[in-house]
């Protein structure tokens, strides 16, 4: 996901974009480059992978102006390389874009036949020399800004400044996330309240379709129907201490132990410390006469979505679908008006989810979203949100996200079977002390630590790795695969344990470690067998489970990582956190780029 930072002040703006750009690495990128305005004219460093080379580049070549806009970008249309780097400017103004620009290719054969030259591969540009014409025709700045966004087609955040303009900077969003700052005589720009926490703490974020007229003194939105409307100003408890690294080597580590913490965190918001009862905010729906359940989410949320599945229909007898966001609405389900459809998204502005939220309003549902982000799009489109408490999450591969999510749904599946009558008291107190308890178990699991890094050893050797579980071990199972993948790029596949004999059993060998999540639950006996059946083939075991487990199947591991016992209903959210820390330690072992694997995006806002 691209990164927007824009300021028009009073100081020198070059150094504040950097650093803004420098809190907006996490979201992933393959370029950087700022633009501000020198005099009349603009000017543009721009430089192709990290931040620090822009910087270098800054170093030998300085930029002077109070006014700029800087971008991380990566690459959708075009290679991701200097020249298809961020800004795209002409001699009247200079652009950054965050998405997608559908109808790029219309737009740009039709100013070329306007004598337009184009030197880039990628959709931004025509936004530049859109508004090159505009100006040219005699339009306002703020006119042709309007009269441009009349004619682009997709989902985009844009940031735009005009030669000869130091007083101005102009922004708009739609689909893609942008918040507005407000400083003291100077204003801001920018993908989100981290890249701007240095800056303000004053935060107003743009519904979808807004764009903006920022001078010195304030700002002015606009809706899509180009009415000038009031946004809330609020202030935001986010700065920039919030994402230093501490002692640990990088955000990805510090985050997964962050885990006792923000799962408590989360769980306080749902869970009575004294009573142990667990409520939620009230739902728009009834849990008693609710038919159905849709939950919708991608990449990690999905396997969170998937475990959801699990909790909701053993504990409240509730029906449950849940779908891979981007096949959602082109599966076209059948969705009965009044039901309840369930988003789970970190950011809360992927653009899959999102889009499948709006096809579920469509169709008559009730929504409701669990977000680590409340100002986010998704939030503010649901009639309730079920919020995670995980704070800002800078590593692309998420951790504490994913097991806060997991907190959530459990606490979403408990309120229902108990609005349903499902379960008898004594049983509902009984699951409500295990959730209150996943924190300081959460710590003994963390505890573990020195015997996962040994683990990774036999790990980062392999070229394909399986993981195995059953009941709610089997999404964990398929989440601790794409970790692995995700950051140490090797080749991982998680699966249902029954599912071995059909398939997967072909690839295990001796160099093949089978990551095994065993937790003495009931389906315990059952992947028993399955280690069996693994050493039978000369497989690598290596064991995830609690002292019971181990006594039974330890002897046949290379490795037995024992885990602290917990009631089955809470192991998903304790599994989870081991298979995050392997995945770590074998990137380490393989020196890949951690908090940023290749190819990766924090959030995904373009299908």
């Amino acid at each position: 996901m691209c990164g927007i930072v824009g300021i028009v002040g009073k100081g020198p703006a070059s150094g504040r974009l950097v650093d803004g750009l420098t809190r907006l690495e996490y979201r992933g990128y393959d370029s950087a480059g700022i633009a501000t305005i020198v005099g009349d004219h603009i000017e543009r460093r721009r430089a192709e992978g990290r931040i620090a080379k822009l910087e270098a580049l800054l170093t030998r070549e300085p930029l002077s102006g109070t006014t700029g806009i800087g971008h991380t970008r990566w690459a959708t249309h075009g290679a991701p390389n200097e020249i298809n780097a961020h800004p795209h400017a002409t001699e009247s103004v200079a652009v950054v874009h965050n998405g997608i620009i559908e109808n790029f290719a219309e737009l740009k054969a039709e100013l070329e036949a306007k004598g337009r030259k184009f030197e880039t591969q990628t959709d931004t540009e025509v936004v530049a020399h859109l508004l090159t014409v505009l100006l040219a025709e005699g339009n306002s700045p703020e006119a042709a800004m309007a009269l441009a966004l009349k004619r682009l087609h997709g989902a985009f955040a844009l940031a735009v400044i005009v030669s000869g303009r130091e007083d101005l900077l102009l922004a708009a969003r739609r689909g893609s996330p942008l918040a507005v700052g407000y400083g003291d005589g100077e204003m801001f720009v920018g993908s989100d309240a981290l890249a701007l926490a240095p800056l303000t703490r004053r935060i107003s974020y743009l519904d979808d379709g807004d764009w903006v007229v920022l001078h010195a003194e304030g700002a002015q939105v606009f809706d899509s129907d180009g009415n000038k409307v009031e946004r809330p100003v609020k202030e935001t408890a986010m700065s920039g201490a919030l994402i230093g690294k501490g002692n640990f080597q990088h955000f990805m580590q510090k985050e997964i132990f962050e885990q006792p913490a923000v799962i408590g965190d989360t769980l306080r918001s749902y869970v009575n410390p004294a009573t142990r009862y667990v409520s939620l905010p009230k739902m728009p729906v009834d849990f008693a006469a609710l038919p159905r359940v849709q939950i919708v989410a991608c990449g990690t949320s999905y396997y969170a979505a998937s475990t959801g599945r699990y909790w909701i229909e053993r504990l409240a007898r509730l029906p449950c679908d849940v779908d891979i966001a981007s096949e959602f609405r082109y599966r076209d389900p059948i969705l009965e008006k009044g039901g309840l459809s369930l988003f789970v998204s970190q950011s809360g502005e992927t653009i899959d989810t999102l889009s499948a939220l709006r096809h579920a309003r469509e169709k008559g549902q009730k929504i409701a979203s669990i977000v680590n982000v409340p100002e986010s799009s998704m939030a503010r489109e649901s009639d309730v949100v079920l919020a995670t408490h995980a704070g800002p999450e800078i590593g692309v591969a998420s951790t504490k996200a994913f097991t806060t999510q997991l907190a959530v749904l459990a606490s979403f599946a408990f309120a229902a079977a108990r609005e349903r009558k499902t379960l008898d008291p004594a049983h509902l107190r009984h699951l409500a002390n295990a959730i209150y308890e996943v924190p300081e178990k959460a710590s003994a699991v963390l505890a573990t630590d020195e015997k996962i890094r040994a683990a990774a050893e036999i790990v980062a050797k392999a070229r394909d790795v399986l993981f195995l579980g059953r009941g709610t071990s089997y999404p964990i199972a398929m989440e601790g695969a794409l970790k692995l993948k995700e950051i140490s790029y090797i080749h991982a596949e998680g699966y249902a344990a029954g599912e071995m004999k059909h398939g997967p059993i072909a690839l295990i060998a001796s160099d093949v470690p089978v990551i095994i999540l065993a937790p003495t639950d009931e389906w315990f006996e059952k992947t028993a067998s399955n280690v069996q059946e693994v050493r039978a083939r000369g497989g690598q075991v290596i064991l995830f489970a609690d002292r019971k487990g181990i006594d039974k199947l330890g002897s046949l591991a290379v490795a037995a990582i024992e885990l602290p016992e917990s009631d089955p209903f809470v192991t998903p959210i304790l599994y989870s956190i081991p298979v995050q820390l392997l995945a770590y330690y074998v990137a380490l072992l393989k020196g890949t780029d951690v908090d940023k694997p290749r190819n990766l995006a924090k959030s995904v806002t373009v299908e």
